[in-house]
């Protein structure tokens, strides 16, 4: 008889470690904020760096803005903000642009963490796209 995902993941630390495995091993950036208003940044993963250029631990406590620049579409991130404020979930395509100021297409997708009916934090799946 097979194991169900669910027990396999009961405990919170087992929980956490799948988690980890998943965030690090992604071949899309993944990035984590707070649910504060600011959005600061809590977590990205190695992916987060090969698309940026920015340093993963170098980026916590900022906001992901940081990546917005001359290009960045501004409805695209009214979008965005409308989303986040009404608890929603996000997809879009912008320009952003790398450490070294390249602009390049992002297509992400954003998601509430909710324990409850609480959202504790936002993930970001990131990855760089095409402008078809």
């Amino acid at each position: 008889m097979a194991i169900s995902f669910e027990k396999i993941l009961a405990g919170k630390d087992a929980s956490l470690a799948f988690l980890q495995v998943v965030a690090e091993s992604s071949f899309d950036s993944i990035l984590m904020t707070d649910a504060s208003p600011a959005g600061k940044i809590i977590y990205a993963n190695k992916a987060f760096k090969k698309l940026t250029g920015y340093d993963p631990v170098a980026v916590l406590g900022q906001t992901p803005r940081i990546l917005q620049g001359p290009g960045t579409d501004k409805k695209v991130i009214e979008r965005l903000s409308n989303a986040l404020k009404s608890g929603g979930r996000f997809e879009g395509k912008a320009i952003n642009y790398k450490k070294d100021g390249t602009p390049f297409i992002m297509l992400w997708r954003v998601l509430p963490v909710k324990v409850g009916r609480n959202i504790t934090a936002w993930v970001a799946i990131q990855r760089e796209g095409s402008i078809n």
